[in-house]
């Protein structure tokens, strides 16, 4: 079982893999603003719950169960703020609130936002009806 804590480091290493084609320990440091000492106590702990391999000095690797898991993740971050974008939330704060909120909700409640989501985006006269009541 995971905690908020791993899911953070296991999506960002996983974005930042996407996006690089590695991930370095000062690499996650920066990206979610910890100690590099920090990261290294999870990538270790992540390396003993099998989400990655890591050599010290030598890098990191997500394993299959970590590809994973932080596909997933990221997954659920994009559909959460597809969700607030469609209620007319202003992108910035979208993804502020996702940060907040994502490590809240059940797998199950997350399905259900997809099925709302997915049926805003093939109803925008709904979605604009939101829109437009909130703003009133």
């Amino acid at each position: 079982m995971t905690t908020p804590s791993m899911e953070d480091y296991i999506e960002q290493i996983y974005l930042l893999i996407e996006q690089k084609g590695y991930a370095r320990v000062s690499d996650i440091a920066d990206s979610l603003n910890v100690h590099p000492s920090s990261v290294t106590k999870m990538v270790q702990k992540l390396d003993k719950d099998a989400y990655l391999i890591y050599e010290k000095y030598r890098g990191l690797i997500l394993t299959p169960q970590g590809k994973k898991m932080g596909k997933k993740l990221v997954e659920r971050h994009a559909l959460l703020e597809r969700f607030l974008l469609n209620l007319g939330v202003d992108k910035d704060q979208a993804y502020k609130d996702v940060e907040g909120i994502e490590h809240h909700l059940s797998w199950d409640s997350i399905n259900a936002i997809g099925n709302l989501v997915t049926y805003l985006e093939n109803h925008p006269d709904v979605t604009t009806a939101i829109i437009n009541k909130e703003t009133k």
